[in-house]
């Protein structure tokens, strides 16, 4: 007797996991965006593109959080789309606009950025898997996410948006922005994670206060505020080094003690 099987039908997707796949979309889409602005040449819209998918890249996974919208999938998707917005974009952006006058040396610059954004997307697919670490790790990454990645080797531009100097653009000195992202990228270094700050409640007002003027001199300059932002967050590195070797150092000091007053059993 043969028995036939029906397909098996799709699952209903809940509208909460489909609202944080949106906004990784639309973010692919700013990326994406930006390889037609630099062909036509207009610096400021492609600049603007990538750090428009960088708000929607750090929009999905909260709004995901907040929906109880996670999913491997959309996980997936979040790393795909980090590595054109991040990776593929910002390197064709500037060899587009100074690298290539360094020919083939300015293409190589591409590919490293490029490989070294895929490998630490990778190296932080994996890492979720592990279920081992302190929780206290999960305020920290290692190395800096690929955002802030794209936000070092933009600095050069960014800056000549706002100063229009002309050793801004020069194919040595984006060169060396472009190495130092790709190092910062698959680097082990800890840096600071904003994914689990709680303000306090008497604190919000004043925090609020402070986002309002940093917002007010964004919309006025744009590319002045970009850039110090960008240094501001490199020159937070030392500090979340500082604070993650005490931390470990703590941890360690906690599992010794532990250790120390467990009870031992005689046979």
């Amino acid at each position: 007797m043969n028995i036939h099987r029906r397909p098996p039908r799709l699952r209903r997707l809940h509208i909460n996991r489909v609202v944080p796949n949106v906004l990784t979309l639309l973010a692919l889409a700013a990326g994406l965006s930006a390889f037609r602005f630099a062909l036509e040449g207009r610096w400021e819209h492609a600049v603007l593109a990538i750090v428009a998918a960088g708000i929607l890249d750090a929009l999905d996974g909260r709004v995901a959080r907040m929906l109880r919208g996670q999913s491997r999938f959309g996980a997936e998707l979040d790393s795909l789309s980090d590595f054109v917005c991040f990776g593929v974009a910002p390197g064709l952006v500037l060899y587009l606009w100074a690298l290539q006058e360094a020919g083939r040396v300015g293409w190589a610059l591409v590919l490293l950025l490029c490989m070294c954004c895929a490998l630490r997307l990778a190296r932080f697919n994996t890492a979720l898997d592990d279920e081992v670490r302190p929780v206290w790790t999960g305020s920290f990454f290692t190395g800096i996410p690929s955002p802030a990645g794209a936000g070092v080797v933009m600095l050069p531009m960014v800056f000549w948006l706002q100063f229009d100097i002309d050793i801004l653009r020069q194919p040595a000195f984006v060169g060396m922005f472009m190495v130092a992202g790709a190092i910062l990228l698959i680097s082990k270094v800890p840096t600071f994670s904003l994914k689990r700050v709680r303000i306090p409640q008497t604190h919000v007002l004043p925090v609020m206060f402070g986002c309002g003027v940093y917002l007010a001199i964004l919309v006025t300059h744009p590319w002045l505020m970009l850039g110090i932002t960008q240094i501001a967050y490199l020159a937070s590195i030392p500090f979340s080094v500082r604070m993650f070797r005490r931390l470990t150092r703590e941890s360690l000091e906690d599992d010794t003690k532990a250790a120390d007053h467990s009870p031992v059993i005689h046979r």
